[in-house]
C-alpha cells in the first residue's frame, strides 16, 4: 500500500516537479522507507527494472507507465497537474488568480481535509526554503496555490477566510522565492495579491507580515525612509496584533529606523520587538508563518539591529551568544556569523 505521507517530502515533491523518474523512485522509497521490491509491487513492476529506472539506464516514457506510478503511488492531485518542466514565461501572478478568490464566501461545502494537507505540505516547504531555496519547488507550491483557490467557491465563513490565508501565505512564499532569484516586480507583484486576500480574510497578522516583508524588500533596495514608512503601518492594525505580528513589525521598523539613523529609536524598538516574542515561546502559539521566531530568532533580531544601528559592541555581544543556539538553518546561520565577524572588526 502507498505511504500518502510520503509525499510532503520536500526533495519527493521537487523530483516530481522536475519529472526526474531516477530521483522520484529514489526519493519515494527513502521517504517510505521501503526496498526497490516493495516498490515495485505497488507500481506493478519488477525490481529489475525499478533498478534500471534509478540508475538511468531505462526510461520512463510510457504514458501507461505513468499513469501506473501516479496510481500506485498516490501521487497528490496538486502535483498530478503540473505541467511538464519549462522556464515559465512569467514569475508574476496569473490573472484568473483574482477571478477565482473573487467568488470565495459562496454557499458550499469543501474538503476541509485537503486544506488540512496543503497547509501541511506548505510547513515543509517553508522549512526547506530556509534551508536550500525555493527555485525547485516553485512549479509545486504555485499548483498548491491553484488547488487552495479552486476551493474556495465551495466555501464560505470561517472555512473561506482560512482558505484565504492559506492562498496569502503561498503567495508570500512565492513572493520571497521571486525576490531571491532578482525579480523585484514579481515579487511586490505576489506581496499585492496577498495582501488583498489576508485584507479578505479579515487576518490582521497576515496583513500585518506581508506589510512588513515589503518594507524588508524596500529597505534592501536602499530606500529606508520608505521602508520605515512601511514598517509603521505594519504595526498598525484594527483590532490589534498577536504579540509574534507586533513583535516582527516592530523589528522591521527597528530596521529601517537604525537605517536612517534613528539609533535611540531603533534600540527602543528593537527591545519591544524582543519583549514581544518571548511571551510567545512556543510555535503552536504563533502564526504558521512565523514558526521561525523562537527565543533565539529573536535575540538575533535584536541582535541585527544593533548590527544595523552600528552598535558593534552590542551586536557581538548578543550574536555571539545566540548564534551557537541556531539550529537547522544554515543559510541563516552564515548570515549572521558574517555579521557577527564584521562587528567583531568594528568593534
Amino acid at each position: 500500500m502507498a505511504d500518502a505521507g510520503s509525499w510532503t517530502d520536500v526533495r519527493l515533491r521537487a523530483a516530481w516537479a522536475s519529472r526526474d523518474w531516477a530521483a522520484i523512485f529514489r526519493e519515494y522509497r527513502r521517504a517510505a522507507r521501503m526496498s526497490q521490491l516493495e516498490f515495485g509491487s505497488l507500481i506493478g513492476m519488477p525490481q529489475s527494472h525499478v533498478s534500471l529506472i534509478e540508475s538511468g539506464k531505462r526510461k520512463v516514457t510510457s504514458a501507461d507507465l505513468i499513469a501506473r506510478i501516479t496510481e500506485g503511488l498516490e501521487v497528490p492531485n496538486e502535483l498530478t497537474g503540473l505541467p511538464e518542466p519549462h522556464a515559465p514565461k512569467s514569475c508574476s501572478p496569473d490573472p484568473e488568480l483574482s477571478d477565482r478568490i473573487a467568488h470565495a464566501h459562496t454557499k458550499g461545502r469543501i474538503d476541509v481535509r485537503s486544506a488540512d494537507w496543503i497547509a501541511r505540505v506548505l510547513a515543509e516547504h517553508r522549512r526547506a526554503e530556509d534551508a536550500i531555496g525555493g527555485r525547485d519547488l516553485w512549479p509545486v507550491v504555485r499548483s498548491q496555490l491553484d488547488a487552495v483557490t479552486r476551493l474556495l467557491p465551495g466555501s464560505s465563513g470561517a472555512v473561506a477566510d482560512r482558505l484565504l490565508i492559506l492562498a496569502a501565505e503561498h503567495g508570500h512564499w512565492l513572493s520571497w522565492v521571486a525576490a531571491e532569484e532578482g525579480k523585484r516586480g514579481p515579487a511586490l507583484a505576489w506581496l499585492d495579491v496577498a495582501h488583498g486576500w489576508a485584507m479578505d480574510a479579515g487576518s490582521a497578522d497576515m496583513a500585518s507580515w506581508l506589510t512588513r516583508v515589503r518594507s524588508y524588500y524596500t529597505l534592501n533596495n536602499g530606500d529606508p525612509v520608505r521602508a520605515l514608512r512601511t514598517a509603521e503601518a505594519a504595526q498598525r492594525a484594527p483590532g490589534g496584533l498577536s504579540p509574534a505580528a507586533a513583535s516582527i513589525a516592530a523589528h522591521a521598523a527597528a530596521m529601517a529606523a537604525a537605517a536612517v539613523g534613528e539609533r535611540d529609536r531603533s534600540r527602543q524598538l528593537a527591545e519591544t520587538s524582543y519583549e514581544l516574542a518571548l511571551r510567545v515561546p512556543n510555535e503552536e502559539e504563533r502564526p504558521g508563518w512565523l514558526y521561525w521566531l523562537d527565543p533565539v530568532r529573536a535575540k538575533l533580531n535584536l541582535g541585527d539591529a544593533a548590527y544595523t544601528a552600528r552598535d558593534w559592541t552590542t551586536a557581538v555581544d548578543i550574536l555571539q551568544q545566540a548564534l551557537p543556539e541556531l539550529d537547522g538553518y544554515p543559510r541563516d546561520r552564515a548570515f549572521y556569523a558574517a555579521r557577527l565577524e564584521d562587528a567583531r572588526r568594528r568593534a
